[in-house]
């Protein structure tokens, strides 16, 4: 009896660990059987109960007594639409939509419309745009006549008349017209009107697109039927898609049918006689509210709910009101966005101290990220150096550099804002003052934003009046905010590309791989490319080239490939010089080609992709942004592999190489944003050619244009090694980073120990 009590206890201890999960699938399998008979019982059974029907399960759309969806009714759903071609018909070309939205079929979210006149469109209209017209993703202004020069950054229509129910009425077709088809959410406002941009945004994110919406402040007719309610213009009002395209039938009619003065109650009726639509101040659960200004209000000392809480307020008499209320209204948003951040951080600490690491979870900032933990020393984020006057980690790579723009200007915030937050926290006993900034460190992480410490030197005073300078050491953190998406213009990749490729003499070993590279990637494929060759003579060759002419072969490597390809032609352009000065050069091709055409000055030892030129379509823009790529250089293949084969997968033809950063041959631009920039250069040194001879393509767009600059790797531009040569009579910069590149391009430092270690074991054998 002992031994079988033991031996119940042994497998009741073996199995203790498994009931709960034994307890949890019979519990699971006994309410699963309940709820299955349940079910069952309940779809014997039908309710009859009089009222609307009720939708069906999975959202699918109500139907009418024939089986059909019911009238008016539309289905969001996405759905899968089946592909079928009639094969008694013409094969057509399918022409696909510029942008995927318009092919999905979606709409924006918010156009905002915004009423104003002659007499105000250059004060109040003015302030709207320069308070809330920038938060808004499209803003027109509609009056009846324009004044002679209308005010800069404002898109306006002008009708042509004043009478303000001919003004409303021209503005709905306008809306109508020119996108009703763009735009779920429609919002009508006055120029004397103060609307708070985020909460109107934030309002029909909540709202379905689903149903007729004319939303606003509702107000009764005079005299009209108790029931019925327009929305008052002064305070705006929200109007949906669907009910835009409903009403735009009937406008002609209402405009001659309608009798009003004003324009809001002239649209409300019209709404209501021919939709049976009224106005609402609150539908889906969202309230619209708006606060009435009083004569001589001071926006600074409103603190009603009702105030801080509205969605628009009117009437807005001037423009010095109409800025203190954006200011009053800002603070207010500020303070509630400082009060969710300390809610947010509270709640952080204390999750936090229920999880295994406990309080010493908790990173600082609270809610920021934390730092970066390098996995080994080459992913160490280094600290710059920094003083209130010097940089001790420049650009341009000096150790010492003044401190100035962008980089003084942060330098200065931080330390005013270090010292304002101590102030906050010892304030009213002790209040500091900066004297001196001792050291400054500030660093780059990329998951959290830009980190600083300071050593400051500051002077503390008492309620009492005494003061002492001490040394503290703060730590503050810019992080990251919101990611911004930059709107580009529109690019194909349909653009042709003209290739420009310098050649000098000691590049003719390279050109017959070039040529090869570039019949199998362009020519072959068809690819919409052309080929400029720009032949550079010393002036001893030049004189020489009757009877010699050193570029011979490659024009007879240009004529088999002219023969080769009977559509394709390369023509050659031939440049005496001493000095191959990239900018006279190009000066040279840019004369010869149409100005809308897109140019990739490359180097003999690029090998033509056309991944790469897709890449190079794509990356520049007209007027907007130029290309500069970075080229992956291959290492010397004598240090590398030392006999041994090289890599032939493709997965790691990147490994034994680097992006040169120091080379800037390869381009990609339009041969007007050159001219541009190049007349500006021009203007600049006047007949100083010889500052020419110092400057490349690439400086040319840094210095003298406003376009963006896109200077990126790039893995579709590979070259082999070769030792180039460097001419001494360029610059002293651009010789200096042409030594650079053919020093970094020996090899890794790895693999430079290695083939130092191997020949120091030979020498010493």
């Amino acid at each position: 009896a002992v031994a079988a009590a033991m031996r119940l206890g042994a497998v009741l201890s073996a199995l203790r660990p498994a009931l709960p999960l034994l307890l949890g699938l019979s519990l699971g399998c006994s309410l699963s059987l309940l709820r299955a008979s349940w079910s069952h019982g309940a779809a014997e059974e039908r309710c009859l109960a009089p009222g609307p029907p009720a939708l069906p399960a999975h959202g699918a759309p109500p139907e009418a007594a024939e089986g059909r969806p019911v009238p008016g009714y539309e289905d969001f759903r996405p759905r899968i639409v089946p592909y079928y071609r009639d094969p008694n018909k013409p094969y057509k070309k399918v022409l696909r939509t510029r942008y995927i939205q318009t092919e999905l079929g979606f709409h924006e979210r918010l156009f905002v419309a915004v009423l104003t006149s002659k007499a105000t469109l250059n004060t109040l209209a003015v302030a709207v745009n320069k308070t809330v017209a920038h938060h808004f993703p499209r803003l027109l202004y509609f009056t009846g006549l324009r004044s002679a020069k209308v005010p800069h950054g404002m898109v306006l229509v002008a009708h042509g008349d004043e009478r303000p129910i001919w003004l409303m009425y021209e503005t709905m077709n306008y809306i109508h017209q020119h996108f009703g088809s763009d735009y779920d959410w429609f919002y009508i406002m006055q120029d004397d009107t103060y609307a708070q941009a985020e909460q109107v945004k934030a309002l029909v994110t909540h709202l379905s697109i689903n149903q007729d919406v004319y939303l606003g402040r509702a107000e009764e007719f005079i005299g009209g039927d108790e029931q019925a309610r327009y929305c008052h213009g002064g305070f705006g009002y929200l109007l949906s898609r669907s009910l835009l395209l409903k009403l735009h039938p009937h406008l002609d009619s209402c405009r001659n049918e309608i009798l009003s003065v004003r324009p809001d109650e002239w649209l409300g009726r019209c709404i209501i006689d021919f939709l049976g639509i009224t106005c609402v101040s609150h539908l889906q659960g969202q309230h619209y509210r708006t606060y009435e200004l009083a004569k001589n209000t001071e926006p600074e000392k409103e603190e009603e709910e009702e105030f801080q809480a509205a969605l628009a307020v009117h009437p807005v008499s001037d423009m010095t009101l109409m800025y203190r209320l954006h200011k009053q209204f800002s603070r207010i948003q500020l303070d509630r966005v400082y009060q969710e951040i300390q809610d947010l951080q509270m709640q952080i600490r204390n999750l936090t101290a229920l999880t295994p690491a406990g309080e010493a979870g908790v990173t600082w900032p609270v809610g920021i990220n934390a730092p970066f933990l390098p996995k080994s020393r080459f992913e160490v984020i280094s600290w710059d150096y920094f003083t209130e006057q010097h940089l001790f980690s420049c650009p341009d790579g000096s150790p010492k550099c003044e401190l100035s723009g962008a980089s003084k200007a942060d330098v200065s915030e931080i330390i005013e804002s270090a010292v304002e937050q101590l102030n906050h926290l010892y304030q009213p006993l002790l209040r500091f003052s900066k004297r001196q900034l001792l050291n400054g460190y500030r660093r780059f992480d990329p998951t959290r934003g830009m980190e600083y410490t300071l050593d400051l030197l500051l002077e503390a005073a008492t309620q009492k009046g005494h003061s002492r300078v001490l040394a503290k050491r703060v730590s503050l953190v810019r992080p990251l905010s919101k990611v911004e998406i930059i709107p580009m213009p529109y690019v194909t990749e349909a653009t042709r590309v003209q290739l420009v490729l310098p050649l000098t003499v000691q590049d003719l070993d390279f050109v017959a791989n070039f040529l090869d590279m570039f019949a199998m990637n362009a020519l072959d494929t068809h690819d919409n490319a052309l080929l400029t060759l720009l032949f550079i003579y010393h002036p001893y060759d030049a004189q020489r080239v009757g009877q010699v002419d050193v570029f011979a072969g490659v024009k007879a490597m240009v004529g088999e490939l002219e023969k080769r390809y009977a559509e394709v032609k390369i023509p050659w352009i031939s440049v005496k010089t001493e000095v191959p000065s990239q900018v006279k050069l190009m000066d040279i091709v840019s004369k010869k080609h149409p100005v809308d055409t897109l140019f990739f000055l490359a180097s003999v030892w690029t090998e033509i992709n056309m991944e790469f030129l897709n890449r190079c379509r794509m990356n520049t823009i007209s007027n907007w942004q130029v290309f500069f790529p970075v080229h992956f250089q291959e290492f010397n293949p004598a240090l590398v592999y030392r006999g041994e084969q090289t890599a032939s997968s493709n997965t790691d033809f990147l490994r034994d190489g680097h992006f040169d950063r120091h080379s800037f041959a390869e381009a990609c631009f339009y041969n007007s944003d050159y001219m541009t920039a190049r007349t500006k250069l021009a203007a600049d040194i006047l007949d100083r050619d010889e500052v020419l001879e110092s400057m490349e393509v690439f400086d040319v767009f840094l210095h003298y244009s406003g376009l963006h600059l896109f200077r990126a790797v790039e893995p579709g531009l590979v070259q082999k090694y070769t030792l180039r040569s460097c001419n001494p009579r360029l610059s002293e910069e651009l010789y200096h980073r042409c030594v650079l590149s053919n020093l970094e391009g020996l090899a890794s430092r790895s693999h430079l120990a290695m083939a130092l270690f191997e020949q120091e074991q030979a020498n010493s054998t």
